[in-house]
């Protein structure tokens, strides 16, 4: 409780004086908000990561599966046909039939960079084909092919 001092008052008793003090409460969200500036960095990783196979068990394949192969060179291919990056959502619309919701395979060799297959994935996008399921080898132990 605080009290607040009149110099014109009659008497003794003292009247309550009814503001809050706000500026302990400033100072401590002003801590608190250097703690969380300075520890929010500190949480974030930027690790390099050698990506294992995959140990997940097989799906059951459709009956005439679509295969879109990005090769090394980084040339495309439906099934055995090659394709030109620009014409890829035509090449993907006569492999399906026109069928945007028909799930396409994706196959990258090894050696195509992140990137490369990222662009391959929103080129796919663009065409209509949001049902894309990214190929890997099995895994022969559980270890996750270490």
């Amino acid at each position: 409780m605080a009290a607040k001092l009149d110099h014109g008052s009659s008497g003794d008793d003292l009247a309550e004086n009814s503001e809050i003090n706000v500026t302990p409460f400033i100072d401590v969200m002003l801590v608190l908000l250097i703690i969380f500036m300075v520890a929010a960095p500190l949480a974030t990783v930027d690790v390099g990561v050698d990506l294992p196979a995959s140990t997940a068990k097989p799906q059951p394949r459709p009956d005439k599966p679509v295969y879109l192969t990005v090769k090394s060179d980084l040339s495309l291919a439906i099934g055995n046909e090659t394709v030109p990056a620009g014409a890829l959502g035509d090449a993907l619309a006569r492999a399906t039939n026109g069928d945007h919701e028909q799930r396409v395979f994706l196959r990258a060799d090894k050696t195509v960079p992140y990137g490369e297959l990222t662009n391959v994935m929103n080129d796919m996008r663009k065409a209509g084909y949001l049902k894309i399921a990214l190929v890997a080898l099995e895994s022969v132990g559980g270890d996750g092919g270490r």
